[in-house]
């Protein structure tokens, strides 16, 4: 029996499309040169976002990395000021000055995204100390890629947070690359055995399992603002395109065929929308829902691009 029910299936399924149009937007007009950032897209990995959307508390902070889109709009964060952003204007989430790799909204509680790999790591730990001392009952969330996993600051703020037992998610989104590099390569030991080394909370969550998911998110949560604790959760997951930037690069074969068959077969997209149609829910419904927000982002993105042009003489 499914512990979701269908209105939550349902916001889960339109947050996820949501972020992925959003994406898929940014990557068909990131060719014309407007958006003045670098970009790292999330397309392929809405899961996590798409289930924290439904956790949401302004009073829960999260911070995240240089794949930030995705959590951004998870958290709350809103779309013109995203686009707005990526077009270097003053209007943006960070007023134009930090792009796609440096978001920021304390309105929405999304306290920061960063370019350096792990950077935010200790930031929201510090934060989670703050909530600790003030026996506040929220907690924080902090994004992070299996590459991060490989600092330093990653194994001290575990270890920090676990003696303080600091109301802080780690949330592992391990889509297996650091930009070329297997993570077969790069380590040799599981993030599991890691975690636990540290008497942290540890969760797995395979295969694109949302329901799984949502019961972890929630577990973690009693936990972590009950100060019982922090938790890291892995999440193994997948980008579809290239490391950074909006194409595919599928033609460097450093990714096995069968590994992107894996993927596309668990299409968090498709596996949603599939089960919502067992639910009574109509393929009309769906298609005009993907319309609704397609419209909406190409419409919000167009009145940034006409922005930047005024602005920018463009």
């Amino acid at each position: 029996m499914s512990i979701l029910k269908k209105n939550q299936l349902f916001h889960i399924f339109e947050k996820a499309y949501f972020i992925r149009s959003v994406e898929e937007c940014i990557s068909k007009n990131y060719s014309k040169s407007m958006m003045r950032c670098p970009t790292h897209l999330s397309i392929g990995q809405e899961l996590v976002p798409s289930i924290l959307s439904l956790f949401h508390d302004n009073n829960d902070l999260a911070v995240s990395t240089h794949r930030a889109h995705g959590h951004y709009l998870g958290k709350g964060g809103s779309l013109k000021r995203l686009f707005d952003e990526l077009h270097g204007l003053n209007s943006g989430c960070s007023a134009g000055n930090g792009g796609s790799m440096h978001l920021i909204d304390e309105s929405v509680g999304f306290y920061g995204s960063t370019a350096i790999v792990g950077n935010t790591i200790p930031v929201g730990v510090g934060i989670a100390n703050s909530f600790s001392i003030e026996r506040k009952k929220n907690l924080v969330y902090i994004f992070l890629g299996d590459a991060a996993t490989e600092e330093g600051v990653f194994y001290e703020s575990l270890h920090y947070a676990s003696l303080n037992s600091l109301p802080c998610i780690f949330i592992v989104e391990n889509n297996n690359f650091s930009v070329y590099t297997d993570i077969k390569t790069r380590q040799n030991s599981s993030l599991k055995e890691k975690t636990n080394s540290f008497n942290v909370n540890y969760f797995l969550n395979k295969d694109h399992d949302y329901e799984n998911l949502y019961e972890i998110f929630e577990e973690s949560s009693q936990i972590a603002r009950s100060f019982l604790g922090p938790v890291l959760i892995e999440v193994m997951t997948h980008r579809y395109r290239e490391h950074c930037g909006p194409n595919y690069d599928d033609e460097l074969n450093y990714r096995d065929e069968r590994f992107l068959e894996y993927w596309i077969e668990r299409d968090i997209i498709r596996i949603i929308e599939d089960r919502l149609f067992t639910l009574s829910v109509s393929r009309s419904e769906i298609s005009v829902l993907k319309e609704r927000i397609n419209l909406y982002v190409e419409s919000e993105y167009l009145k940034s691009e006409e922005k930047a042009k005024m602005e920018f003489g463009q």
